[in-house]
């Protein structure tokens, strides 16, 4: 499913490239972190707006987001 790859892939990112928590992280996207642990769990069927939040909060592009996907 996708929903649960690019939580999967988002999870990678955020611990590769920031090592912050899921709370740290998403206090600095200022997403609330129980929503934001949804999508990284697949639970969510997120928006492009979210998407984009997130990607830069990451500092990669959307394509880089979804590479692998």
């Amino acid at each position: 499913m996708i929903q649960e790859e690019l939580g999967k892939r988002i999870r990678e990112l955020r611990t590769s490239k920031t090592g912050l928590s899921q709370e740290k992280f998403a206090h600095k996207i200022e997403m609330d972190r129980t929503y934001f642990a949804s999508v990284e769990a697949g639970k969510r069927n997120i928006s492009i707006t979210n998407i984009k939040k997130i990607a830069d909060g990451l500092d990669v592009t959307l394509s880089e987001l979804f590479t692998g996907l």
